[in-house]
């Protein structure tokens, strides 16, 4: 399951990357992937028959380096313990995704490597997941103590964990990844992580960004192709295997953005062209329509989509 791995006397060893791990060419396929709540199930979560599940978020629990789904449950909480079982219960695999927009990431909290690789070890054990997904936004970006300390310690796991596969999870714009973002990809490099994929988020670009939001995410993963060509130093199909896409579904943060069914099977069609290695949204809780009239129950940027739809449309469109 390995993928971009660090270049050894100028050269980069390059494996064949499909959605969970590598495969032939051949094989290439690409999956769906959406974000769920570790702690709450939603009727929508099985819709498009998802292969698997990001599960959102493992952080820090307050300033301690102590994991905790959404800061709110214990890593072996028996709930979330359940509600995994029963998304794995079809054949789906979890992939644990840390950081997220809100919290702090593990990193800014854990003072040496090797108590963050124990960290992040001890979630996935809780989930029964060798997939991790590394969500990083905000502060946690730009902090580059923080990044540098998470790609040490997720070299740690990879060695203790030889079938541990890592995916990055990045804001983009239709300009592609910020130096922010590069500088990330860099530092894993850098310390011999092994990248498999790099999920940019392809969402709130800005408000002068108002047009077209699958035209938009097909430009972002066009330019962010052409940086992951340079960072990991690969040729155009091994960088299109190696990026995911996630789209805001619906009212994104940001006036004037919305993502709509059409820019849904739009998306999937450039996915399945490119043989991206996966696609994704967020979140299933929020593929619905919202409740007329029922302002206090439903938020369009919370538990629905803000647009006129069928229950887990949005999953079914992107899942192809």
């Amino acid at each position: 399951m390995r993928s971009f791995l660090k270049p050894t006397a100028g050269v980069m060893c390059l494996l064949a990357l499909a959605a969970a791990g590598c495969s032939s060419e051949s094989e290439a396929v690409t999956s769906y992937a959406p974000y769920v709540s570790a702690t709450e199930a939603s009727a929508n979560d099985s819709a498009g028959s998802p292969s698997v599940y990001n599960l959102a978020f493992v952080i820090a629990d307050g300033g301690d380096c102590t994991p905790s789904w959404n800061g709110t449950s214990a890593i072996g909480d028996s709930s979330v313990a359940s509600r995994v079982s029963a998304l794995k219960a079809d054949g789906a695999e979890v992939r644990v995704s840390f950081g997220g927009a809100s919290g702090k990431e593990l990193a800014e909290t854990c003072s040496s490597a090797a108590e963050l690789a124990a960290a992040y070890g001890s979630a996935l054990d809780a989930a029964g997941s060798s997939l991790a997904d590394f969500d990083i936004e905000g502060d946690a970006l730009t902090d580059s103590g923080s990044v540098d300390l998470r790609s040490e310690a997720i070299a740690l796991l990879q060695e203790e964990r030889t079938d541990l596969a890592v995916s990055f999870t990045l804001p983009v714009m239709p300009s592609g990844l910020d130096d922010d973002s590069v500088a990330l990809l860099e530092s894993a490099n850098d310390n011999a992580v092994q990248v498999s994929t790099v999920n940019i988020m392809t969402m709130n670009y800005g408000e002068s960004y108002d047009g077209d939001m699958g035209d938009y995410a097909i430009t972002s993963a066009k330019a962010a192709h052409r940086q992951l060509k340079e960072v990991f130093g690969t040729g155009d199909s091994t960088a299109w295997r190696a990026m995911a896409l996630t789209s805001m579904i619906g009212t994104n943060d940001v006036d004037g953005e919305t993502f709509t069914l059409s820019d849904a099977a739009q998306v999937r069609e450039f996915a399945e062209a490119k043989e991206v290695a996966w696609v994704s949204m967020w979140s299933t809780f929020r593929d619905q329509e919202c409740e007329e009239g029922d302002a206090d129950e439903d938020d369009a940027l919370t538990n629905c989509s803000g647009v006129a739809q069928d229950a887990g449309a949005f999953g079914e469109a992107l899942a192809g």
